[in-house]
Order: C-alpha cells, then sequence, then structure tokens
C-alpha cells in the first residue's frame, strides 16, 4: 500500500490538531487536508480524494451524517470514519444507515483510531467491541428495512435548511451558504414546516435535535 491520506473533520482546532498527531505518528499516513465544517469536509473530498475521512458527527453547517451521506454519493472510494461522544445503538444506527464505514468514540480515539483506519483502508467496516456483533451485523446487511429513519420525509436539501435554520442563521445567511436564492429557501422553509405539521422555528430546533440533525 502507498501513501496513506486521511482527512480530518472536526469544528474544534485542538480535537484536529490531536487527530493529525495520531495520524501522522504512522509511517507513510498523512493529513492531507483539515475542516471545521461538514461542507468544507465534502468540497475537500471532491478536490483531494483522500483515502480515509474522519468525520466529527457533531459538526456546524452540515453535521456528520449528512456530511456521509454526501461523501459516499460522491466520492464512494473514499472510506468514512465517524467520531462521537455518544454512545448507543441509536447513534449506531444512524452511522451505519449514513454510509459510514467506521464508528469511533473521541474518548477512545487514542486506542482505536489507528486500528479503524487500517481496518477501513481493507474496505472492511470498524466498531469498538462495547458495539455488540449483533448489531453491526443486522444493519450492514439490511436487516432493519422496516424501522424507518424518523426524518425520510425530508429531503437531502431540506435536512440542511433545517440544520442551518437550528443554527439560527437567517434565510438570507442560509441562501449565501447553499449558493440560493432567498425566495427558494422561504420556499424550502414553508414546505418543511407543512411537511412537518410545526408552527414554529422552536418546534423544529426541538425536531432536528431529536433527529440528529443538530448536535446542541
Amino acid at each position: 500500500m502507498g501513501r496513506v491520506r486521511v482527512l480530518v473533520a472536526d469544528d474544534h482546532a485542538i480535537v484536529r490538531r490531536g487527530l493529525r498527531a495520531l495520524v501522522e505518528s504512522q509511517p507513510d499516513w498523512e493529513v492531507c487536508a483539515e475542516a471545521s465544517n461538514g461542507r468544507e469536509a465534502v468540497e475537500m473530498v471532491e478536490q483531494l480524494a483522500p483515502d480515509v475521512a474522519i468525520v466529527d458527527i457533531g459538526m456546524p453547517v452540515l453535521n456528520g451524517l449528512e456530511t456521509t451521506r454526501k461523501i459516499v454519493q460522491t466520492y464512494p472510494r473514499t472510506q468514512v470514519l465517524i467520531l462521537t461522544m455518544h454512545q448507543s445503538d441509536e447513534v449506531v444506527r444512524e452511522v451505519l444507515r449514513a454510509g459510514a464505514r467506521g464508528y469511533v468514540l473521541k474518548s477512545d480515539a487514542d486506542q482505536h483510531l489507528i486500528a479503524a483506519i487500517e481496518t477501513l483502508l481493507q474496505h472492511k467496516p470498524f466498531l469498538t467491541s462495547d458495539v455488540t456483533n449483533t448489531v453491526l451485523m443486522k444493519y450492514l446487511n439490511g436487516h432493519d428495512a422496516a424501522d424507518v429513519e424518523p426524518d425520510t420525509r425530508l429531503t437531502p436539501r431540506e435536512r440542511e435548511i433545517v440544520q442551518l435554520l437550528s443554527e439560527g442563521k437567517t434565510n438570507k445567511e442560509i441562501a449565501v451558504v447553499l449558493d440560493i436564492s432567498t425566495r427558494t429557501v422561504e420556499t424550502h422553509r414553508a414546505n418543511i414546516m407543512h411537511k412537518l405539521g410545526m408552527e414554529s422555528l422552536s418546534d423544529l430546533v426541538h425536531y432536528a435535535i431529536r433527529n440528529k440533525i443538530v448536535d446542541l
């Protein structure tokens, strides 16, 4: 295997520095880029085609799950490793559904990160031992077809807008981030509220938190 190129995406600079140090402690491994939000991460994957993308699940602008979906869709050769502070079967389900092949707790990164990357480079899934094999096999083999995601009524663009609204951005700011018109944002916002049967932004924020669209 040649030089291993890794993208690190986390909104905290100190975390990125720690991850870079771990990655570059290995011979012939390098961090080819760092991203501070999900949208940057997707753009960098498209430009640089890293072997592995380490993605924090709770990033601003575009969360880790949506980032993973976009990476898998646009450049499936990049293996995605999700970092999270949360340990639960529900989070594992969401990570695997999004298309990530690895899941590591931030608190365990110093112990498991290198092994996780090595496993993903072999095109095998990696979950820490605290996650049962039953959960892994069930969701990788698609046995949860009847277990529908709570937010499947929303399109990917609508989920992006929900996240940005929940982060406090105005319609104009969202239009700039997504490179669309303010009127288009307003139309999406109205459609979202109608689909979900909600009347206030507060309801939408609670929905986003419940469905892991934002991590507040």
